[in-house]
């Protein structure tokens, strides 16, 4: 069965059980705690917790996906039969709606009538103090099929934390099929605490997740995941008699790079833009090495975008290779002179590496191969050890420069390493705020704020929207943004109850928990000329801050693009104008 099909069988076949579908949410996350989407049940945090409501948002207490997600923990494994940086990962889920006889009983159809796949055996949690063993999904698995082989396993196994450092989590039955784990099914009863406490959530809910790779694999019957028709077009890129693992890597990594970069990723040296850096790093220095012409990174990329595009409309050749352009000509003009630096060096120890890398840009992965014999103790969690004293005491540094405000360097919307980053990214964020006053002054006050991330180089905002903007809202939403800037309207903040604040109508992301204390910050207020329909202030939100004092500090926005991120949420990506 061809991927495309899998797909498709799969959204039916929930859709027919009650299910509505939702697309596949952004790479990037609005949890903090975690850098990417590593799972389809993040985008539905809230309802698991009654912070958001499933029925309200989408008209059932069910859900499915089929969700893009990126897990690093594992990269240097990549290469092997089935290890992966990037995957997409069917899921269905339920918010009250169902629980565990459902959820089984469904599992069990889909794998064997529906994929006509036999199932080796299934595993069940085995119990622990303080979490009892799950004879009751056992008991369900038997009811289905009497001859069926049941494992117990404990927590490492068969109970699925929480994603992030807090979150519903709970017991877990897992089926596995030729040989893999192919789906495994989380059955919601607890809320993890950042002290790894647990308490009994007051709806048990189901978080199902199933990787369209491994169900392709062995829905096709091949040996790896690389020689499904997910990878075939991509492979083909890179000839041959080229080292398979090699290969492998080449394929997943670009896979990995053109998502990222899909969803706003651009290559820097701190949180997601390090990872996208690393990837596309370690292609092209496999490719400077090889020295063939019929290896070529953008090509191998190019392919992964034909294969997406249908799917992923937002995945645009033009930027994707672009970005990818810029990066290898960044990297190609150190390379050469990094490695010849390697090459000097007697043994790799973790200083001297981390030391070509913040000179080079050399990564990891390049030094511990191209070094043979004089890296043979290098490790990645020393290199990594580096990189992170690295970070503290850059962050120490910024933090005694300014007071040690808590939002300097990363706080999961601003991210900023330096006194010139900083200052850039606070005066992106009072722009977004006047973005979103903007937007709802052109298109309405059904307009919320579904997500936002500013980094150095461009504000991005997620906002409820049902269709694709004109070119003329576009315009008058960066008017009115401009013109705010220009009258040099002073920005306030005031602390109240949470109660208090909402009353004085300041915005608010729905789906958050705000503690008892908010700040509400207001632009414009009482004379100024740049009020909104009357309201006596062109913007008023609840935010954790930092701001400028006044908007002239801005200077300027330029709204660079406005794309669809899933059904009824539009993005809009926004620079600074000096």
């Amino acid at each position: 069965m061809q991927q495309l099909d899998i797909r498709a069988r799969f959204l039916s076949f929930f859709q027919e059980r009650g299910h509505t579908p939702v697309p596949s949410s952004s790479l990037l996350p609005n949890d903090p705690s975690v850098l990417f989407t590593t799972a389809g049940m993040q985008q539905f945090k809230p309802y698991y917790t009654g912070e958001a409501d499933a029925q309200k948002d989408f008209q059932s207490l069910n859900t499915a996906s089929v969700q893009t997600c990126v897990r690093t923990s594992d990269i240097d494994e990549v290469g092997d039969e089935r290890h992966l940086t990037f995957f997409e990962m069917l899921g269905n889920f339920s918010f009250g709606g169902y629980f565990k006889k459902e959820a089984i009983a469904w599992a069990h159809e889909f794998v064997t009538k529906e994929m006509g796949l036999a199932i080796d055996y299934v595993s069940v949690f085995a119990g622990e103090p303080g979490v009892p063993r799950d004879t009751e999904s056992a008991d369900i698995w038997k009811s289905l099929d009497p001859s069926i082989e049941i494992r117990e396993c404990g927590r490492a196994d068969n109970f699925w934390g929480p994603t992030g450092d807090e979150g519903p989590c709970g017991p877990t039955t897992e089926i596995y099929v030729g040989g893999i784990e192919i789906w495994n099914v989380v059955f919601n009863q607890y809320f993890q605490k950042k002290d790894r406490t647990l308490d009994l959530l007051s709806t048990p809910g189901i978080d199902t997740g199933m990787g369209l790779e491994r169900l392709a694999l062995v829905s096709q019957k091949v040996p790896t995941v690389f020689e499904t028709d997910l990878f075939t077009s991509i492979m083909a890129k890179i000839p041959q008699d080229i080292d398979e693992r090699i290969r492998r890597v080449l394929a997943d990594h670009a896979r990995t790079s053109a998502f990222l970069i899909m969803d706003g990723v651009r290559p820097s040296n701190k949180d997601q833009g390090y990872v996208l850096r690393r990837l596309l790093r370690r292609m092209i220095a496999r490719e400077h090495q090889l020295q063939r012409d019929d290896v070529q990174v953008l090509e191998i990329i190019r392919a992964v975008i034909q294969q997406y595009a249908s799917l992923y409309p937002r995945m645009q050749e033009v930027e994707i290779l672009e970005v990818c352009m810029q990066e290898r000509e960044k990297f190609l003009r150190t390379l050469a002179q990094g490695l010849r630096e390697l090459e000097k060096i007697v043994e790799l120890t973790p200083e001297a590496a981390f030391k070509l890398y913040e000179s080079f840009g050399l990564p990891y992965e390049v030094m511990k191969e191209a070094a043979g014999e004089s890296a043979a103790q290098l490790t990645r969690e020393a290199f990594d050890a580096q990189f992170k004293a690295h970070q503290e005491k850059s962050r120490a540094g910024a933090e005694k420069k300014f007071g040690g405000h808590g939002l300097l360097l990363d706080t999961g919307e601003l991210k900023a390493a330096d006194e010139r980053e900083l200052g850039i990214v606070v005066r992106l964020h009072t722009a977004t705020h006047l973005l979103q006053a903007a937007l709802r002054k052109v298109l309405g006050s059904d307009v919320h704020q579904a997500g936002s991330d500013i980094t150095v180089e461009r504000t991005r905002f997620d906002f409820s929207f049902p269709r694709k903007m004109t070119d003329e809202e576009i315009r008058e939403v960066e008017s009115l943004v401009n013109k705010a800037i220009a009258d040099d309207l002073p920005v306030s903040k005031v602390t109240l109850s949470r109660e208090d604040a909402e009353k004085t109508g300041a915005l608010h992301f729905f789906k958050m928990k705000y503690p008892a204390q908010v700040d509400v910050y207001t632009v414009g207020e009482g004379d100024t000329p740049a009020a909104l329909d009357g309201a006596g202030w062109f913007s008023k939100e609840f935010c954790g801050g930092p701001h400028v004092q006044r908007t002239s500090e801005i200077k300027g926005i330029k709204i660079a693009k406005e794309e669809a991120v899933s059904a009824g949420v539009r993005r809009i990506r926004a620079t600074l104008v000096d």
